[in-house]
């Protein structure tokens, strides 16, 4: 899988280097060449080496066999600011193996269940830091439909409560922070199987938490991710709590009145 990551991943560089040309399949929601060449190379190599197996991709969805093997694969996750591809293998429903690999940084995250989380080779745990207002905490953004999003008001609540909130644009990076510690904890709305079957298995692997909103069970399926290095997680399900029943929120400032005062 490392060595599959890794082949794609220089594509993605060659492409980054030319400035590829970006295309819209959306009204914010980008695709360039380099996903869709990166895609198919991954495709391919998957296919040679284990061809009864299903895959299933961003750009070219997913041709199901029955198989009781599945790959989730994004060959660009964060096409905005080029992040990373990812691939991750699912048997029976149930993650076994995943790798996440940014290029830019030459990382290369890898999990397999039962025998922990690694960055380049070495083992990866999540951090020790016990309350959320300690806590460097991350989220995201739909490419499209933000306005009926509630995600700001989330952000808002977390950055008053929290050391601080970062968006870096790529889930999957994202979650393998949370695994190696950069980050405390993250959460996200609406997120695709393909951008949360590695980074998930890395959380796990690495002794953090992932959950929905409430804190039950996730699923590849679900439309909310939490992900944490399990000791602020009650936490940040509390916080969420308050803010979907609306209780104890802080009103956004009013940019008029800021700028009265310059």
């Amino acid at each position: 899988m490392s060595e599959i990551a890794r082949e794609a991943g220089a594509l993605l560089m060659r492409h980054f280097r030319e400035r590829v040309l970006i295309e819209y399949k959306g009204d914010a929601d980008l695709v360039t060449i380099a996903d869709r060449q990166s895609e198919a190379l991954i495709r391919e190599r998957i296919q040679a080496h284990w061809p009864s197996h299903d895959i299933m991709g961003e750009e070219q969805g997913l041709a199901d066999t029955g198989s009781e093997y599945r790959w989730y694969v994004d060959p660009l996750d964060g096409t905005t600011n080029f992040a990373h591809g990812f691939m991750a293998l699912d048997h029976k429903g149930e993650r076994v193996a995943g790798v996440v690999y940014d290029p830019t940084r030459d990382e290369m995250f890898a999990s397999q269940k039962g025998s922990g989380a690694t960055l380049n080779g070495k083992p990866v745990h999540v951090s020790r830091t016990a309350r959320l207002a300690e806590s460097l905490v991350a989220t995201g953004f739909p490419s499209h439909k933000r306005h009926k999003n509630p995600n700001i008001f989330f952000y808002h609540q977390l950055t008053l409560r929290s050391h601080g909130v970062r968006r870096a644009g790529s889930a999957a990076l994202d979650l393998c922070y949370v695994a190696c510690g950069r980050f405390d904890g993250f959460w996200e709305f609406n997120l695709n199987p393909w951008d949360t079957a590695a980074g998930v298995l890395m959380v796990q692997e690495a002794g953090g938490r992932i959950s929905d909103f409430k804190g039950g069970n996730f699923q590849l399926s679900s439309r909310e991710t939490l992900a944490s290095n399990g000791l602020i997680h009650e936490e940040m399900i509390s916080e969420f709590g308050k803010i979907f029943a609306g209780r104890g929120l802080e009103a956004l400032p009013d940019p008029r009145e800021y700028s009265a005062k310059l």
